[in-house]
């Protein structure tokens, strides 16, 4: 089979298009084999059966999908323990992934601080959303219950 193909491209005129076929066909001939034996070639479910790594979010991308854009809700990088920021302002770039956070800082749930501070690290790929400790309602006290 390979004599025919070879007869037939010297046949041609072109002998510069003969010398490419045949390389061509060494090349086919040589990977051939070589992709057979691959175990990914006879399993080819294996691959799907892996499941894809999720892309991790920054604090933009976090906060996008919480009402009003997360202000009020605590976020925290990964690697932290027992420390949070409520995020009391987001500036936005025009490209809605990217921008500038304010918050106060929280250690185990209590304020560290009492003005916000500018957001460092808001664009690297390290942020979650805290549920428990977000969006804190003013507990009633005693005189409120009273009251009513």
């Amino acid at each position: 089979m390979a004599m025919t193909l070879m007869n037939r491209a010297i046949s041609s005129t072109e002998t510069v298009g003969a010398f490419r076929i045949s390389l061509n066909l060494l090349r086919n001939f040589s990977a051939a084999p070589a992709a057979a034996s691959t175990p990914a070639s006879e399993n080819p479910s294996s691959d799907s059966n892996k499941p894809k790594r999720r892309k991790k979010k920054n604090l933009i991308e976090v906060a996008q999908f919480l009402p009003n854009w997360g202000i009020g809700y605590h976020m925290a990088k990964a690697h932290w323990n027992g420390i949070s920021y409520e995020i009391t302002k987001i500036n936005l770039y025009k490209d809605g992934r990217h921008g500038k956070a304010w918050g106060i800082v929280h250690k185990d749930g209590l304020r560290a601080a009492e003005a916000p501070k500018k957001i460092s690290g808001v664009h690297k790929r390290c942020w979650k959303y805290i549920p428990n400790l977000s969006k804190t309602t003013p507990a009633t006290t005693a005189a409120d219950v009273q009251a009513a």
